[in-house]
């Protein structure tokens, strides 16, 4: 209808009156504020050098002109080749000193709002300059840390030049592998003169049933601006489907130059509560509004989640008894090094959730926020830990005891007097919302770095035995608490008192949170008993002394007592099977990681018993799913006699073992191809009570859980070629586990866990390659050489085996299988377009391509 026959058809005082009305709708929509964002991702268009000593420039910023083009995070450490000349407590790869420079415009006028830099993890011994000036340092390469930038912004249209400084020519001053350089996230935030500071609000569920949760915020407000100012706090909570669930606005006021703290209690009904198998999360959206006008706005993601403790009863979540199957890991993610893109976790979580592994101890340093934001989504609990060392340092190249002065392994020791109250505090300050995080640990295995702890035991006689004496890991205790307790008041003690400093650290703790317990990783737990130590924190999480717990629990009957560091054998479940209060074990390690190694070059990663460094599954990943997971498994494994620690048994006889360690499950082999004849340990993890095995569909007898000391069930035969069949359940539904012969690897089997990756500049695809035979079975026993080639616009990040002695420059196209595969990560480029194409190549194969769309 024309305008003219619409004034025709209707009086004019009508189609005024729907003019006016259609301006009002248009001035409305035109006054809403577009989605409000404090922070700029602010990890692209950096350069980088390395510098040849370790000076920090006299005068910044530097010349950067044949500077490399790099983008964050990123580990300049992972990109070198690995060297015997290195340090294996490090994983054989060089440190170094590294300059990074970025370039950006001023953002927004500084007279009338503030800029801030943020770093989530810079590691380390970093100091920071923007156009020249000073902003401060960091020593610590774990805790976060932030610089008000807003008076040294540039204001006449020059660019601004922010330089950070990073020394980590001490690069072995860790016991594992840490990486070099930015390797976390990096994010620009502007915020009004009236704003919510950086990490600003404080969210707990104090109260919580069926119909409700009560919700406490506290919420910091600043005032940078020169008068004082009113405005309206509000707060909206959203549920995981962005409705609207609580409501709260309230009018205050801040006077100048200060800032405020405002408490606002919410309510949200029928809550969806946060736990392992439901992490519902919630947003808590809160602004500060002036007639108005939205000045701030600031999110703060949560769980709806209560959590409590008994030393006799365990842990509850929600009020429900809740056992944690927790794992230890460390920072790195194989070949991205400790530059980790969140695809790269979200892979490796999964896996370990498929399991039955619930939690994880971020052994032994806090982790990047984007680490504890997967965890709330996916619904694995933390335990957050501080520190490794203290007041003392701990052993990093067989310097034992610290005997010598050994610059390239002096580590955070040198900062802890200083800086560690301040590096506990930004930590927790930026973790303490998390509902994941369910416990604080100060420190692990602190006791190593008190002489006179392990002297009190008896185990230990001079300072020249080795720290892991296999005496003491054995052995129950040798004296009484009584005893123990006069031992260590005769013992020699040092400057520092382990009791003393523990209660201060676990002091700063409690003044940031006290909804959550604190622990501490204790490997001499007698010792730390009477001394007092293990009164300093909440919980007292053994390491590795399960001989110590009944002793322990006769001893200190109100002290709560559980397991944070363990082998990983059936006896560490058993204890929390068996004592409701000991409700956690943390296996070491659920994920194989880089460092750690000392002397036993090329091997520059161990310990991974779940998921090797490529982030394979390990047959430890079998044996955990058959304990933890209460639905039908079975699988095998094999190993030859010679590697198994058992004794040679006939076929009808359960083997004997050579020592106390063939008892635990191994990274047994998942094939079965012998030399014929050869004595092979058939092992076979199953939750059902009776498991039968065949070769060739000839039965070699049936196997009894109550036979089985690990839980494994275990054979002796000679090989013969065909198929190795586990079955049980007979009177059920059968579960079948089977392993064939292989024959000569023919097809390159390639695959990709992504069909498209989006062109931000930070998805990943896992391409995996496998040998396979004429049938299309895994050939594990059989290997070669693989090429890849890329096209596309994509970023490169490397490849891998997942061997513990493949010394390949992970930055390669280029790899020599391992059991028959290999892996490759790319990473979009921010903007891409058009698709991304891998080929690869191998003499003797068809090559295979995959081609992944971006968007």
């Amino acid at each position: 209808m024309t305008l003219y026959y619409f004034i025709k058809k209707y009086n004019k005082l009508s189609f005024i009156f729907l003019l006016i009305t259609l301006v009002t709708l248009l001035s409305f929509n035109s006054k809403k504020d577009p989605k409000f964002n404090r922070e700029t991702d602010f990890n692209f268009d950096w350069k980088f050098s390395l510098r040849k000593d370790t000076l920090k420039p006299a005068v910044v910023p530097l010349n950067d002109t044949n500077w490399r083009d790099v983008r964050l995070p990123h580990d300049w450490s992972v990109e070198m080749d690995f060297d015997s000349i290195y340090e294996g407590a490090t994983g054989y790869l060089p440190g170094g000193v590294g300059v990074y420079q970025k370039h950006f415009e001023t953002p927004t006028d500084p007279s009338e709002k503030n800029t801030y830099i943020l770093f989530d993890g810079v590691y380390n011994n970093a100091t920071f300059w923007l156009n020249g000036k000073r902003l401060g340092e960091n020593p610590y390469g774990y805790s976060p840390v932030y610089f008000n930038i807003t008076d040294i912004l540039k204001t006449n249209s020059e660019e601004n030049v922010l330089t950070v400084h990073v020394d980590h020519s001490r690069y072995a001053d860790s016991r594992w592998y840490t990486g070099s350089g930015i390797y976390r996230n990096v994010k620009l935030i502007t915020v009004n003169k009236l704003h919510i500071p950086i990490w600003g609000t404080f969210l707990t569920t104090p109260d919580i049933n069926k119909d409700q949760a009560k919700i406490r915020l506290e919420v910091k407000v600043k005032n940078d601006s020169k008068a004082k100012e009113t405005f309206t706090l509000t707060t909206k909570i959203l549920n995981k489907s962005g409705k609207v669930v609580a409501n709260l606005s309230e009018d205050q006021s801040i006077k100048t130059n200060i800032e405020t703290t405002f408490v606002q209690a919410l309510e949200v009904k029928n809550p969806e509560l946060w736990d392992c198998e439901n992490p519902n999360m919630y947003k808590a959206i809160t602004t500060i509004t002036q007639k108005g006008k939205l000045i701030d706005q600031y999110e703060t993601p949560f769980g709806i989640r209560s959590l409590r403790f008994d030393a006799k009863s365990g842990f509850f979540l929600n009020g429900k008894s809740t056992d944690v199957k927790g794992v230890c890991i460390h920072h790195d993610g194989g070949l991205v090094g400790a530059a980790v893109p969140k695809g790269v976790w979200r892979r490796r979580l999964q896996k370990l959730k498929d399991c039955g592994v619930n939690a994880i101890r971020t052994a032994h340093n806090p982790y990047s926020q984007e680490f504890l934001d997967l965890c709330d989504n996916m619904g694995i609990l933390i335990q957050n830990e501080f520190f490794d060392e203290l007041d003392y340092a701990k052993d990093k190249r067989n310097n034992y005891h610290d005997r010598h002065d050994d610059y390239i392994t002096r580590g955070y020791v040198e900062h802890f007097q200083e800086w560690g109250k301040s590096d506990l505090e930004r930590t927790m300050l930026r973790d303490r919302n998390h509902p994941s995080v369910f416990q604080w640990s100060i420190g692990n295995e602190i006791e190593w770095t008190y002489l006179h702890y392990r002297y009190v035991t008896g185990f230990w006689k001079d300072p020249n035995q080795p720290q892991n004496s296999g005496e003491y890991w054995g052995s129950a205790p040798m004296f009484s608490a009584e005893e123990m307790k006069k031992r260590y008041d005769k013992s020699e003690k040092g400057e520092y008192i382990l009791t003393e400093t523990a209660t201060k650290v676990n002091g700063w703790v409690k003044v940031l949170d006290t909804t959550r317990p604190t622990t501490a990783n204790l490997v001499v737990p007698q010792t730390s008993l009477v001394s007092g130590y293990a009164d300093a924190v909440d919980i007292s999480g053994f390491s590795y002394r399960n001989k110590d717990i009944p002793w322990a629990l006769e001893n200190f009957p109100e002290t709560h007592i559980t397991i944070n560091e363990n082998p990983g054998t059936w006896d560490d479940w058993k204890q929390v099977l068996e004592n409701p209060g000991i409700f956690s074990i943390f296996m070491w390690t659920g994920i194989d990681y880089m460092g750690e190694r000392h002397g036993d070059w090329p091997n520059k990663s161990g310990w991974g018993d779940l998921l090797d460094l490529a982030g394979n599954k390990l047959q430890g990943w079998n044996y955990f799913k058959s304990i933890w997971i209460n639905k039908p498994h079975i699988s095998l494994g094999t190993l030859p006699i010679a590697e198994s620690g058992f004794k040679q048994q006939n076929i009808s006889g359960q083997q004997l073992p050579e020592n106390s360690g063939a008892y635990k499950w191994r990274d047994s082999n998942m094939h079965w191809n012998y030399e014929n004849g050869e004595t092979v340990v058939v092992e076979v993890c199953s939750n059902y009570s009776i498991v039968e095995l065949l070769i060739n569909g000839r039965s070699l007898g049936r196997r009894s859980m109550s036979e089985s000391p690990d839980r494994l069930f275990r054979w002796t035969i000679p090989f013969e070629a065909g198929t190795l069949t586990a079955k049980a359940g007979f009177d059920e539904q059968e579960v079948i586990a089977e392993l064939h012969t292989t024959s000569k690897p023919v097809e390159l089997q390639f695959s990709s866990d992504a069909e498209t990756i989006k062109a931000n500049g930070y998805d990943v695809a896992h391409l995996e390659i496998q040998l396979i035979d004429a049938h299309g079975r895994a050939v594990k026993t059989e290997n070669t050489n693989i090429e890849f080639t890329l096209e596309g616009d994509a970023r490169w990040l490397g490849v891998d085996n997942g061997a513990r002695d493949n010394i390949q420059n992970f930055q390669s196209k280029k790899i020599t299988t391992a059991k028959g595969r290999c892996l490759a990560i790319i990473q979009s480029n921010k903007a891409s377009t058009g698709t991304i194409k891998v080929t690869a190549t191998a003499e003797g194969f068809e090559s295979k391509t995959i081609t992944i769309p971006t968007n």
